[in-house]
This record gives C-alpha cells, structure tokens and sequence, in this order.
C-alpha cells in the first residue's frame, strides 16, 4: 500500500533518518517528517504513557511552561473571549489560566475529556499546546478545529520545530514513542496557505494561524 503524508496526504516523501525505535519520513510537499503508521502506538499503550503524567493547575513549574503560549494568546484576544484547550490532558491548566482571566473555557482530550459536543461550537480562539505531534490523522483533526473556529480567531499551536536532518537526528523531541509528527516553519507556511489564514512564528515552538474575516 502506498503511504501517503498524514498532513497533505502527497505520496511524494522519502526517507528522513531511522533509530533503534523506527523510521521516519519527509514530506516534499509540506515539509512534514512523519512517522508511518506502523510504528505507532496503539491507544491503549499511548494512555498508558499519558497516564504518567503528573502536571496539574497547582504545578508552578507547568503553569510558567504554559504562560509562553497563555501570554501571546492573551494579547490577541478580548477579556470574555470564548476559547478552546485541544489536547488539555489528565490536569487541565491551560484553560484554568484563562478563566482567572475572565474567558469563557472548554475543553477537549480524546484520553480524558472525550466530549465531541465541543466541536458544535464556534469560538474566538483555540489553543493545541504540546498535542499536535500526537495526532495520527493531523489534517483531519486541524480542519476540524478551524471550522470551529470563528472569523478573525486565533488557533495557538505548541509544538517544537525540527530545521535539518543534523538537528532531527540528535534531536531529544523524537525519542518520545507517541510523537509521531514533526512540523518545520514550512509546514505552518503550508498550512497557512491552505486555509489562506494569517501565520505569526512567535517562538520555536509556538506560531498562531489567524483565520481570515472574509
């Protein structure tokens, strides 16, 4: 069977790099290095692995971690907003840190808050902090959230970037089994222009996609 990029779904990829866990290929189209899909977990091993998670709202290390996707987020929308945490885990943070700011929170987790009810809403901004290098079906689960998203919201996306095969092969990012996707500056640039949204690169990890008003 063929395999095609998960992201732009191009059969036109090649070989990136192979360790002791698994291979790993590059996109041509959008810059994606992926991970095929059989070396991925199955969900039950992933929960497993989630599961030792021990980050919570009281975690003043977590919530300092957090503050660098929370602050530009902030700056970019109105107190009141109505937000989305995608991917919020077993401690829910993110979202609290909102609210003691006066926004309106709900939040989803496929392990821990399985409720697809959010996604019948539309919202002023939406935040996927360190969960889009999970993703096994990516472009499906993005368009999802950028249809909920409302004209002129904001989708906050957390995720290191890989910039050459030298960096990706010592790179510590990779060595976690459930990260299956890693995203370049060009995969953001490719998916901005896909939905002909706004890109801001605020670190090397984080950018904000803006969704056109018109």
């Amino acid at each position: 069977m063929n395999v095609l990029c998960p992201l732009c779904s191009s059969a036109h990829h090649h070989f990136f790099c192979r360790d002791e866990m698994r291979e790993y290929r590059h996109c041509f189209t959008c810059k994606l290095v992926f991970v095929p899909e059989r070396f991925h977990m199955d969900a039950a091993a992933e929960k497993v692995r989630y599961d030792l998670h021990t980050n919570t709202p009281d975690d003043a290390a977590y919530r300092k971690f957090l503050y660098r996707m929370f602050a530009p987020m902030r700056e970019r929308t109105a107190q009141q907003s109505d937000g989305l945490d995608f991917g919020s885990g077993p401690g829910p943070t993110l979202s609290l840190m909102f609210e003691e700011c006066g926004y309106h929170m709900q939040i989803y987790d496929c392990f821990y808050a399985h409720d697809e009810r959010v996604f019948d809403r539309q919202y002023d901004f939406i935040t996927a902090t360190e969960v889009v290098e999970h993703l096994h079906r990516p472009w499906v689960e993005l368009n999802r959230l950028w249809c909920c998203l409302k004209p002129g919201g904001l989708l906050g996306i957390m995720t290191s970037r890989y910039d050459s095969v030298e960096h990706f092969n010592r790179w510590h990012y990779k060595r976690d089994p459930t990260h299956v996707l890693f995203f370049s500056t060009e995969s953001f640039m490719w998916i901005s222009r896909r939905w002909k949204a706004e890109l801001e690169v605020i670190d090397n990890d984080i950018v904000i996609l803006r969704k056109c008003t018109v």
